[in-house]
């Protein structure tokens, strides 16, 4: 059974910085990209970070890009999203995935970890 766990997630306050982390198991995604997306509170789920299955090309979402780095340990099978400067609007439920297929696709099959909560205070 393939599964993706996060963990790392917790309260921290503005400015703050937490590290996420998203271990896979079942199958490895070496080979496949990987990413972040978050879902804040009575908002639809939006786009965080992706990696090329090497790391060597990431994506970021704009309200993220500077701040928060993605990174994967592909003998681990985990991809890790640091977070730094972290701000009250980046309170959501962080989810990762996995892709069979190009990212982003419609036509990929994607896995998705059941999520981790960061909350950030003011």
């Amino acid at each position: 059974q393939v599964q993706l766990v996060e963990s790392g997630g917790g309260l921290v306050q503005a400015g703050g910085s937490l590290r996420l982390s998203c271990a896979a198991s079942g199958r490895s995604f070496g080979s496949n990209p990987m990413g972040w997306f978050r879902q804040a509170p009575g908002k639809e789920r939006e786009f965080v970070a992706a990696i090329t299955w090497n790391g060597g090309i990431t994506y970021y979402a704009d309200s993220v890009k500077g701040r928060f780095t993605i990174s994967r340990d592909n003998a681990k099978n985990t991809v890790y999203l640091q977070m730094k400067s972290l701000k009250p609007e980046d309170t959501a439920v962080y989810y990762c995935n996995a892709v069979n297929g190009v990212y982003g696709s419609p036509s990929g099959i994607y896995y998705w970890g059941k999520g981790t909560l960061v909350t950030v205070s003011s």
